[in-house]
């Protein structure tokens, strides 16, 4: 589905990465490695070099907030730029934005909030179902539940292998190699601007 090959930004790379529909792969490695930087770089959202393509579509035909839209990155603490959390969600199915607060045990309420009253892991949670409320092909995930606690992270983790299994593909950066080995079917370690498949 989505076809990385040597891509370059910075002191990482060359990268060549496969990611199929259903894939949840996660990124582990050392701080400091460039997995955001890998993750921006695959979401376009820096200046990088490479040929990506997104079922045979050549990132180069397509318009960045467009491939954005498609290929989405997910940072640990997402921007918010309005007062109350609704706006951030405006122009999606309110049913879908709904359903998908309470599967991360949050009320529909949520969306009446301040934003500047939400905690790290509301924020995290509310990140992770904007995204896939966008209903992408592909979610980048840069630590999405290092903000929760273990109830919480049970729900965003069975939020993310739902989308999986609609055929989302997915990468995950996680410094908790349980959660690496728990949730992801594929395992990619990243160290000195190298990616590489860790075997079973």
């Amino acid at each position: 589905m989505l076809c990385v090959r040597q891509l370059k930004r910075l002191s990482l790379g060359p990268i060549d990465l496969d990611l199929q529909a259903g894939d949840i792969a996660a990124l582990t490695g050392p701080s400091g490695a460039g997995k955001s930087l890998l993750l921006r770089a695959i979401a376009d959202l820096d200046p990088n070099d490479g040929k990506l393509t997104l079922h045979n579509q050549a990132r180069t035909d397509m318009d960045a907030p467009a491939w954005r839209k498609r290929v989405m990155y997910v940072p640990a603490h997402a921007g918010w730029w309005a007062d109350t959390v609704e706006p951030h969600f405006e122009g999606l199915s309110r049913s879908t934005v709904k359903d998908t607060l309470h599967q991360v045990g949050l009320e529909s309420t949520a969306l009446g909030w301040q934003v500047q009253n939400l905690s790290t892991g509301e924020r995290q949670r509310l990140a992770l179902v904007r995204a896939v409320a966008h209903k992408p092909d592909v979610l980048l995930l840069d630590e999405p539940t290092s903000g929760l606690d273990p109830d919480n992270v049970a729900r965003a983790e069975k939020l993310i292998t739902a989308c999986a299994a609609d055929g989302l593909g997915i990468v995950f950066v996680t410094h908790d190699l349980d959660q690496a080995e728990r949730l992801g079917n594929r395992h990619l370690n990243l160290t000195d601007g190298r990616l590489a498949e860790v075997s079973a």
